[in-house]
């Protein structure tokens, strides 16, 4: 049951949301239609492979939408390769790459395509989903594909001035990245925000308000053909929400979530973190000893953004491929209502 120490104003729900899954579809990922008021903000494509020796390679794209609002990133590409101990951005391959402010979007029968400008500088790309299949191709990069994970997710929080509507699909990857052999997963999300709006930057109704302790998409592929996947956040007041999904078609949500964090000394990344679903279903995050992208902080987004694995307390299936590839700040807190502080 919700409990409100204070009493909201009219039109605010002290930050509820809703959550559950939805079909995936290439005219749904390529509609510009808003819902709730908002509007479609930008796609932003982003995962973690690993190669044979264990190396990490993370990347972001901005897919900004007609009508969306642009934060700073544009491409982001990172690797355990720069200083063999974190994932750093790697800025001379970033810089060789097609930045392509606004996409180029064709829609044909069930898939949805974004690729860069054919006469601005940089290497091209090309992005394509369907309700089955994702490719990706970074020329000179990388070049992965993989089929659809479960079904989509989708969360909502309504707020007096502006909300946000939040939307993410799963995909299994596997292909080459520098060359080499590579497997692992992606999320595509794609954010609606009210007019101005842009996710981790302005008008952003969780972020700006400082309200979020740890939010993370995951999915982990087992050895033995099963996998675990799904989104969450726990925040202040009432915010939480947890979607979780498996090869069995199971597919769960709620919104009675708690989380704790324990943040290194001296650090903005996690030592360790939990969430309690519905007051019994523990789950738990292991950091990447490597996972560390150190490079965002200072700098954008704002919170401490890590790769790791997220797995139920006391599952002991060994993992094959997996993302987890989140964020914490230790400046807005370690629990529900326990405030923070900068370092």
């Amino acid at each position: 049951m919700r409990h409100f120490i204070e009493v909201p104003e009219r039109g605010d729900f002290a930050f509820q949301q809703l959550v559950g899954p939805h079909k995936v579809t290439g005219p749904a990922m390529a509609g510009e239609r808003g819902f709730f008021g908002l509007q479609l903000s930008k796609s932003a494509p982003f995962g973690s492979v690993r190669d044979e020796e264990g190396n990490i390679y993370s990347f972001v794209r901005s897919i900004l939408a007609p009508s969306g609002t642009p934060n700073p990133t544009k491409f982001i590409y990172q690797s355990n390769h720069i200083d063999g101990k974190h994932i750093r951005m790697d800025q001379e391959r970033m810089a060789a790459q097609a930045l392509t402010p606004r996409p180029v979007q064709t829609l044909e029968g069930d898939t949805v395509r974004w690729s860069s400008q054919p006469d601005e500088p940089g290497n091209a790309w090309e992005l394509t989903a369907s309700s089955e299949r994702l490719t990706w191709k970074e020329e000179g990069l990388f070049e992965l594909e993989g089929k659809l994970i479960g079904s989509g997710m989708q969360w909502y929080i309504p707020g007096v001035e502006w909300g946000t509507f939040y939307v993410s699909q799963l995909w299994d990857l596997k292909g080459t990245c520098e060359g080499r052999p590579v497997k692992g997963a992606m999320a595509l999300d794609q954010m609606y925000m009210a007019e101005g709006g842009a996710i981790h930057f302005k008008k952003d109704l969780v972020v700006n308000n400082n309200m979020h302790v740890i939010w993370w998409t995951f999915v982990t592929m087992y050895k033995d053909g099963t996998w675990d996947a799904g989104s969450f956040m726990v925040g202040h007041d009432n915010l939480g929400y947890a979607i979780l999904m498996n090869e069995k078609g199971e597919i769960r949500t709620t919104t009675d979530i708690e989380g704790t964090t324990v943040h290194k000394d001296g650090s903005y990344f996690l030592e360790s973190a939990h969430i309690i679903l519905e007051g019994e279903e523990k789950w738990e995050f292991l950091p990447d000893p490597k996972g560390e992208m150190i490079d965002f902080v200072g700098g954008f987004p704002i919170t401490a953004q890590q790769e790791g694995r997220w797995r139920r307390v006391g599952d002991t299936r060994e993992p094959d491929r997996w993302l987890a590839w989140g964020e914490s700040d230790r400046r807005n807190g370690s629990a529900r209502n326990v405030r923070g502080a900068d370092l």
